[in-house]
């Protein structure tokens, strides 16, 4: 058993050693028939790194050749399939301007926008590369509208959307978190002027009320009344887009205490004025 074993190893590492000195071989060459043939056959078996090695060498060994297209394209591919979405994007967007009529352009088009889209954040993080991949793809939906990838570049472009607005959502809501409720208006109300459609906006509508009535409750007497004027606003704009609203309950409860305190005040001072 023993020996079966040592024998399996011994096996293991020649082969090892010879896929090695295969590899070394075929980067020392400068033979581009044999350099390219190596490369696909690298990429056909899986080993992209080796063989985005290989393509990389091949660039300058087949300028003005007929591979010359093919060899760029499957540089960035292999990259793309070994998981460096960094170095392949470079690659492919490179691509894309220098070999518009290649037969692979538009697959170096998606290629490079799914290297985008992966290399994006959670909303809560920097959103820098997700308004660049939705750059690039606007672009390319503008450019293929037939393309086959068209819906899936939609899809991937809700998803970043989705992150944009409820990043700016969630980064305006903190103020109420944090109970300044001032900052918290102004920050929310901001939120749909710089994007109306933002899907949140039914959210967005509710916590802006909610933090005049909260900026209005925690008011000196004096201040008390006016500030709950922004409310009463802030109230029917959301019952007037949100009549079904699952908020609409409590705002309901809100607006009574408002009215009510309202009245009173109003009241009040008729009586200390007689």
């Amino acid at each position: 058993m023993r020996i079966r074993n040592f024998i399996l190893l011994t096996a293991a590492a020649l082969l090892q050693i010879s896929c090695a000195s295969t590899y070394d071989k075929v980067m020392k060459s400068n033979d581009v028939d044999y350099k390219y043939k190596a490369a696909h056959e690298y990429f056909n078996n899986g080993k992209y790194r080796k063989a985005a090695d290989i393509f990389d060498h091949l660039n300058l060994l087949v300028q003005g050749l007929p591979q010359e297209d093919t060899v760029s394209f499957y540089h960035g591919l292999s990259n793309f399939r070994y998981g460096d979405y960094q170095t392949a994007e470079t690659i492919l967007a490179k691509f894309v301007e220098v070999y518009p009529r290649s037969p692979f352009h538009t697959e170096a088009q998606y290629l490079r926008i799914k290297c985008l889209y992966d290399d994006t954040h959670r909303y809560e993080l920097d959103q820098t590369p997700t308004r660049k991949a939705m750059m690039v793809i606007s672009e390319f939906m503008y450019e293929n509208p037939q393309s086959e990838y068209y819906p899936v570049c939609k899809e991937m472009m809700a998803d970043l959307m989705e992150r944009l607005e409820r990043k700016s959502f969630e980064s305006a809501k903190l103020y109420y978190t944090m109970e300044d409720y001032k900052a918290s208006r102004h920050a929310l109300k901001n939120v749909l002027k710089e994007n109306a459609e933002n899907q949140y906006r039914e959210d967005v509508l509710y916590y802006t009320a909610m933090s005049s009535y909260k900026y209005a409750l925690n008011s000196i007497d004096e201040k008390k009344k006016e500030r709950y004027l922004d409310f009463v606003d802030d109230y029917y704009n959301f019952i007037s887009e949100y009549p079904e609203s699952k908020y609409r309950k409590e705002l309901d409860s809100l607006f009574e205490k408002v009215e009510h305190y309202t009245v009173k005040t109003t009241t009040d001072n008729k009586e200390e004025n007689i």
